[in-house]
């Protein structure tokens, strides 16, 4: 099992302007990301060919991002409040300031993950337990990992850290290794990394032998052939979700190896797979716009983006990625153009911390007085009547009919089915078939 202590060096971040520069490339890159994939979603390769040919721009009449940009604005912000010292009360604290407790938009809190997870804490449950649904596993944490990584550019292990705090409150497993890898490789792309050095950052984090790694490993080292290679590698057919962790951060990482770290073609290599097309599109993004910086995203593609529209997370409208980058960076406030919101929409900034630190609680001046001894009765407790015993035997029970004849020999337990390399498929799916037919039809 690896560790994060095992994180492989990278280079040490350059000057603040270049890191701005990544740190906006990341964001913005995510953003663009999830608003190519948005009309992919859920969508085979055929079907992508038989709407648009190749998808090779917006299709969209108002491109715009999802829950996926809205997501990573919130914890964007959230860390730019909270830095290195989030705890998980600080992350369920925000979800209930900033979602639960709200009046929410026609997306309803998101995902399957983020609808368990606000259900669980409107009931009052808390963190972990609140990560406890059927969609922990889900990619809800990958899609808004990306600014751990730009916060703690340089340093892989730390932003695995930080996400994993984040995803206590709505992920376990497989779903806070997703979040992992790609923060993690966001903080090595931050520092410009290569491809092969931001993939080992990525593994370096996660246990060996998860899901997650597994389907990553596979992803990559196909990468060469191509996206329909690459998908077919992990993709698990004839599963009815297409938000799995693994499967989409593999999709990904795939896409960014196949473009060797450039962004216009990690980003549409993402797209035109398909299955959940506006994350993976927008981690691909994130990762090679860490990678390239701003100047690598097209300017048509950037000039789309423009501060959040709340639909999933009201809270969120009126945020741009751009402001949440330059706060990650360095706290320094964004350009007005950048943040002009629309008339009318001047949602509450989130609150910085405190100046000063909370006065400390008062002592006692004295000694609390040692707590009394417990009494003890003065006489012993009257002995207790025996149950009384039957005066006569039970009469002796009949004995169970056999059967006449005797049972068929039941057919040997099917056991899953090896993946390439002989690694086991992920029982959640059973005898799913990753790295074969995706049970989607050949695209």
């Amino acid at each position: 099992m690896a560790s994060i202590a095992c994180t492989p060096p990278v280079p040490v971040p350059g000057d603040a302007a270049g890191l701005r520069e990544r740190a906006r490339g990341a964001l913005l890159g995510l953003a663009v990301g999830d608003a190519l994939g948005a009309p992919a979603e859920n969508l085979k390769p055929s079907e992508i060919r038989a709407r648009w040919g190749r998808i090779t721009g917006y299709v969209a009449e108002r491109p715009c991002g999802t829950d996926d940009t809205e997501y990573a604005i919130f914890s964007g912000l959230l860390l730019a409040r909270h830095g290195s010292a989030l705890t998980p009360a600080d992350v369920e604290a925000a979800w209930h300031e900033w979602i639960a407790d709200r009046a929410e938009g026609p997306f309803r809190g998101a995902g399957f993950s983020e609808r368990g997870t606000l259900e669980n804490l409107r009931r009052g449950l808390a963190a972990p337990i609140s990560a406890q649904h059927r969609h922990a596993w889900s990619d809800g944490l990958a899609m808004r990992a990306a600014p751990f990584g730009v916060f703690a550019a340089g340093r892989p292990a730390e932003a695995a850290r930080l996400v994993a705090i984040d995803g206590s409150v709505s992920h376990e497993g497989e779903g806070i290794y997703g979040g992992q890898a790609v923060a993690a490789g966001v903080a090595a792309a931050m520092t410009g990394a290569t491809v092969p050095v931001v993939i080992a950052a990525a593994l370096a984090v996660v246990p060996d032998d998860s899901w997650t790694a597994r389907s990553l490993r596979r992803a990559v080292a196909v990468a060469h052939r191509g996206e329909r290679a690459v998908r077919s590698a992990v993709v698990i057919g004839g599963y009815p979700w297409t938000d799995l962790a693994p499967e989409a951060v593999a999709l990904a990482f795939g896409a960014y190896a196949a473009a060797d770290g450039d962004f216009r073609e990690a980003v549409l290599t993402a797209v035109n797979m398909g299955r959940d097309a506006d994350t993976t599109a927008a981690v691909a993004g994130a990762l090679s716009g860490a990678t390239q910086g701003l100047a690598a995203i097209p300017p048509a593609w950037a000039e789309a983006i423009g501060p959040a529209r709340g639909r999933c997370l009201p809270s969120m409208a009126g945020h741009h990625v751009l402001e949440v980058a330059d706060l990650l960076v360095d706290g320094a406030p964004p350009p007005r153009a950048v943040l002009a919101r629309p008339t009318g929409t001047a949602p509450p900034a989130l609150p910085g911390p405190a100046e000063t630190p909370p006065p400390p609680l008062p002592q006692p001046t004295e000694p609390l007085p040692p707590l009394p001894a417990l009494t003890q009765p003065t006489e012993p407790l009257p002995p207790q009547p025996a149950l009384a015993q039957p005066t006569e035997p039970l009469p002796p029970q009949p004995p169970l009919p056999q059967p006449a004849d005797p049972l068929p020999p039941q057919p040997a337990t099917i056991q899953p089915a090896e993946g390439p390399g002989g690694e086991g498929r992920s029982p959640l799916v059973g005898a799913g078939n990753a790295g074969q037919a995706d049970g989607e039809g050949r695209p």
